[in-house]
């Protein structure tokens, strides 16, 4: 059988803990190993439990959740840890500074426990998740000029279809989707994604978010 994602819990408030245990200990192939109650524990925890992924509440005492991922995410030996970005918010002055931190996804307090598995198992595989409000108020956020667009260079050598899956990508499309939107077979778009994370040297699919919304590329909107 294979091993259960191991979860490590970060949050400073305990019923949330607590129910937040309960739900991933119930999760048949998932295992809550850890609870930290602030950022300084969370990363400490970390690095003595090596857990698969750090469930990380962005406003917490003593270290925020953003200074606790980044952390993690900069730490070569905890290189094989994700981290899933938690928040009652969807501002923009949380989602843009965790996905820069190195978190692999960010998601709302208030999704379905369904939803919450699914991301924690999609984060797992070392992929991205981004709840979709989350995506659309990145792109509201980025469309209105609120973070400057940096220097197109580092996507010369994209081809043209790699350009239009990082697009799409950033819309917070699925690679099924995608599929389905520039009428592909799945294995070429994960060809496709599988290239566009080696030569953009992202570490997943949320950097590669990161990437098209910092060179500019995610304002063109998705393709007809």
């Amino acid at each position: 059988m294979a091993e259960p994602v191991r979860v490590l819990i970060a949050d400073d408030q305990a019923l949330l803990r607590g129910s937040f245990r309960v739900l991933i200990d119930a999760t048949p192939g998932m295992q809550a190993i850890g609870e930290a109650d602030d950022g300084v524990r969370a990363v400490e925890l970390a690095r003595e439990l090596r857990p698969d992924v750090v469930l990380m509440d962005l406003r917490m005492p003593v270290m925020d959740g953003i200074a606790a991922t980044r952390a993690i995410c900069s730490d070569e030996t905890l290189s094989a840890v994700r981290v899933l970005a938690l928040t009652m918010f969807d501002m923009d002055d949380y989602v843009y500074p965790a996905l820069q931190a190195g978190a692999s996804g960010f998601m709302l307090k208030d999704a379905s426990p369904s939803e919450l598995v699914a991301g924690i198992r999609v984060v797992a595989t070392g992929e991205g998740v981004l709840a979709p409000t989350v995506t659309r108020r990145l792109i509201a956020s980025f469309s209105h000029g609120d973070e400057p667009a940096r220097s197109a260079s580092r996507l010369v050598g994209l081809t043209q279809r790699e350009q239009e899956v990082l697009v799409l990508i950033a819309n917070g499309l699925s690679n099924a989707e995608i599929s389905r939107q520039l009428l592909i077979r799945l294995p070429t778009v994960k060809t496709h994604v599988s290239s566009l994370l080696s030569k953009l040297n992202a570490r997943d699919r949320a950097q590669l978010v990161i990437i098209a919304y910092e060179t500019g590329h995610a304002e063109r909107g998705m393709p007809s």
